[in-house]
């Protein structure tokens, strides 16, 4: 195969690749595989075909600048922000990498296996698109606890409803995640609604369960974005910060403890459509864990100083 033949199979490979992720985006708004696994390759491929490198190691590198390129040229399109570029870049450069060793590879006249691991990008486009429109999220839980010096029935109080927080110090929430911000409550018993103020919007709480002073159950039907996005343009809002990242029930748990103490235990169950599945789950299962813990730490503080 001449050498000009291999670059124009390599570009129609992009091509489609280029035109799934249009597709996914414009027509589904899916955010998987094909945005961040192929897309990545592709751009990687791509990069070291244009450059042409000598070398396996220079190939990686240009897979992985390609990348690094493309990530800088979402952020300046408008398309996304900062903290979500950095949080993707794990993912995309190592990908981006092996883009540029297949494409060195394929034209290796070392080996006529690697050239066909090239051309077996052309049916993953399709099998990733594909995926990408019939998977369905599945549902996860994050689990935090406390333990506070103070009896349930006073720890309940605060449980149901507390005071506006302190403005956060950690740094995360600096960066633009979502944080809370105070809880109130309309009503009392199942069919109350709570609701949860974070700094991107209210949480909207429907009441399941109110077994008092031991177990508050609530599902979710209104989810704020998940963060505030940094960008050099005033408003950024990539569609996975709507719909993505999706709380689906929640619960406090309060168990007595021999001390009179009181453990406060609160679990989130959610989705987020993002794939690989356990990739963002390492994100997400983080945030939501130091968002337990800000309103558990609150609640105890409040519990504590009422006695």
């Amino acid at each position: 195969m001449t050498s000009s033949a291999k670059r124009l199979i390599m570009g129609a490979v992009i091509g489609l690749f280029l035109v799934a992720l249009t597709f996914l985006m414009i027509r589904t708004g899916t955010y998987g595989l094909t945005l961040f696994v192929a897309l990545p390759v592709a751009v990687g491929a791509f990069g070291s075909w244009v450059t042409k490198p000598k070398t396996a190691a220079k190939a990686v590198i240009a897979g992985t600048v390609a990348n690094l390129i493309a990530s800088l040229a979402f952020l300046a399109a408008g398309f996304e922000g900062i903290i979500c570029i950095a949080m993707a870049l794990p993912l995309a450069l190592p990908l981006g990498a092996l883009g540029g060793w297949l494409a060195y590879a394929s034209t290796s006249k070392r080996t006529l296996a690697s050239g066909t691991a090239m051309l077996a990008l052309l049916p993953l486009s399709f099998g990733t698109v594909g995926f990408d429109i019939i998977a369905k999220p599945d549902v996860f839980q994050v689990h935090s606890s406390i333990e506070i010096a103070a009896p349930p029935e006073r720890v309940w109080e605060h449980v149901v409803t507390f005071s506006e927080l302190p403005p956060p110090d950690e740094w995360y929430f600096k960066t633009g995640v979502a944080y809370p911000m105070r809880a109130r409550i309309e009503g009392t018993g199942p069919g109350a609604v709570r609701y949860c103020e974070f700094s991107t919007g209210p949480f909207v709480e429907p009441i399941q369960v109110w077994d008092e002073p031991r177990l508050l159950r609530f599902a979710v039907t209104r989810n704020p974005a998940p963060m505030n996005e940094w960008s050099p343009y005033a408003n950024v809002m990539p569609r996975h910060l709507h719909g993505y990242l999706i709380s689906k029930q929640g619960q406090f748990l309060l168990t007595p403890l021999p001390n009179g103490h009181t453990l406060l235990e609160g679990t989130t169950w959610y989705q987020h459509g993002l794939w690989p599945e356990t990739y963002w789950t390492i994100w997400s299962q983080a945030i939501i864990h130091r968002i337990h813990m800000r309103v558990l730490n609150h609640i105890k503080n409040l519990s504590e100083s009422d006695g």
